[in-house]
């Protein structure tokens, strides 16, 4: 299962790298949005859960991964920004549906507000509105790290809080990755928790209320960071939306287990292709492993 991988201009400001899984009997596609820091290697096991039932589009913001070398860094992204190259690649790729991860949901329900007339269904999975006490501390030791380029209690704080549900190897490769990132990678980092420190969380909702497609928000049972309770807050806002929670799963959802792998392919089929049947399917666990998604 080799991508067709190209670098695209996004209009000649950035160049993002992507890859498009193509599958021939697929009859839609869909585009899925990194958490702050990751890459696309990140998507590694949701990539063989919706392929080769949907074409799959990956790509890294412009800061990092693959993306980073054909960009300047002059200037921090926002939230906003991404929406807007979200908005840029759904229609390069004709994609029907949308699936974020973590921070990915921020600038995902961005431009879901914009109401993008190809998207169909979206699926944002571990994010909430809500900044609780276990997210604040997160945030928080996360700033104080990453100002000072304390690389070794980032790479430990990410594995000992949203990512301590991920097996051990996992959590090696996590800490190598994220100990090892370059500065204005860091230097984004530290943006993007400032701002949600900062930022008015209704901004959200309000993007929320804008949204006309239905929307699935996927949470684990264990996760303390991206509450499944306070995601549901979105169901007041978003008019077509769904909530699955993943049982004795953390932040990291399908990475952490089998039955979590196979819970959340359920809940994707199940809200993608609602007809079809979500028998389970043979895994390959533990395979692709680099950078994780936060």
């Amino acid at each position: 299962m080799r991508p067709e991988i190209a670098v695209l201009d996004i209009q000649g400001q950035y160049r993002v790298y992507t890859e498009f899984y193509r599958a021939d009997a697929a009859e839609k596609t869909i585009i899925l949005v990194n958490g702050s820091m990751a890459t696309t290697a990140s998507f590694a096991q949701t990539v063989k859960n919706l392929h080769p039932q949907f074409n799959v589009v990956l790509y890294d913001q412009p800061y990092a991964g693959r993306s980073k070398a054909h960009n300047r860094h002059e200037k921090m992204l926002t939230k906003e920004v991404e929406g807007q190259i979200l908005l840029e690649l759904i229609d390069h790729f004709a994609a029907e549906h949308v699936m974020s991860f973590s921070w990915g949901g921020a600038p995902t329900l961005l431009a879901l507000a914009q109401r993008p007339r190809r998207i169909e269904k979206a699926v944002i999975s571990s994010f909430s509105p809500v900044i609780n006490e276990p997210m604040r501390d997160y945030l928080e030791r996360g700033v104080d790290y990453l100002g000072s380029l304390d690389r070794d209690r980032v790479g430990h704080l990410v594995n000992e809080t949203i990512g301590k549900h991920l097996p051990s190897l996992f959590k090696r490769f996590n800490y190598r990755h994220v100990s090892t990132l370059a500065e204005h990678e860091y230097g984004q980092m530290h943006f993007h928790i400032s701002h949600v420190l900062n930022s008015d969380r209704q901004c959200y909702l309000k993007a929320a209320k804008n949204i006309d497609v239905p929307v699935l928000f996927m949470n684990g049972e264990w996760d303390e960071y991206t509450a499944a309770n306070d995601a549901r807050l979105f169901g007041n806002h978003v008019r077509h939306s769904t909530f699955s929670t993943i049982q004795a799963a953390g932040h990291f959802l399908d990475m952490e287990h089998k039955a979590a792998c196979r819970d959340s392919r359920n809940a994707l089929m199940g809200f993608l292709k609602p007809t079809q049947h979500t028998s389970r399917p043979r895994y390959h666990y533990l395979q692709d492993h680099h950078a994780l998604a936060i």
